[in-house]
């Protein structure tokens, strides 16, 4: 695994680049050592919390956690423990998904573990209205999701506007 730290105004000394680096490199384990990952963390500030984000880019699917806290040291060990959660959750289900295909680089099942029932509970049919984003995230607001769909009439698509951490407004076209 090959570990590229950057610091958005945060300078990144040798004692946080190693423990980053040991950190990190406990996910190893789930990797196949014969392709090469590159995983990308950046350190950033938020008010008074370090911020660090983490990306394990491969070429059939993404690893993304990131994490907050006072101390970046904690935050380091945060993030670490929700990438290991989310591999351990997901390991049979990115198996079985692409144990075939050219490019699945995660090792080979330990344990068999039996087929876990689909995570959807419900389905809902909605009829799209157009509107703009600003209706959109008033609609969003009233019906006290974090999320909404909608066909937005401006950029004549399919749109999705939803609430960040940060408390503003992202929204995702679907061209």
């Amino acid at each position: 695994m090959k570990i590229s730290i950057h610091g958005d105004h945060v300078k990144i000394t040798e004692a946080i680049k190693e423990y980053v680096e040991e950190k990190l490199g406990k996910l190893a384990k789930y990797f196949d050592d014969s392709v090469d990952i590159d995983v990308i963390v950046k350190v950033r500030l938020r008010g008074n919390e370090d911020v660090i984000e983490v990306t394990v880019p491969t070429k059939l699917f993404t690893l993304r956690a990131e994490a907050n806290h006072e101390d970046l040291y904690a935050a380091i060990d945060l993030v670490q423990k929700k990438l290991d959660t989310q591999i351990k959750k997901n390991k049979s289900k990115l198996a079985n998904r692409y144990r075939d295909k050219k490019g699945y680089v995660m090792l080979a099942e330990e344990e068999n573990t039996k087929e876990e029932e689909s995570q959807i509970v419900r389905r809902k049919e909605v009829e799209f209205k157009p509107m703009d984003e600003d209706e959109a995230i008033l609609q969003m607001e009233l019906s006290e999701h974090d999320f909404f769909v909608f066909k937005n009439s401006k950029e004549k698509c399919t749109s999705v506007v939803y609430k960040r951490k940060d408390g503003k407004y992202g929204v995702i076209n679907a061209r």
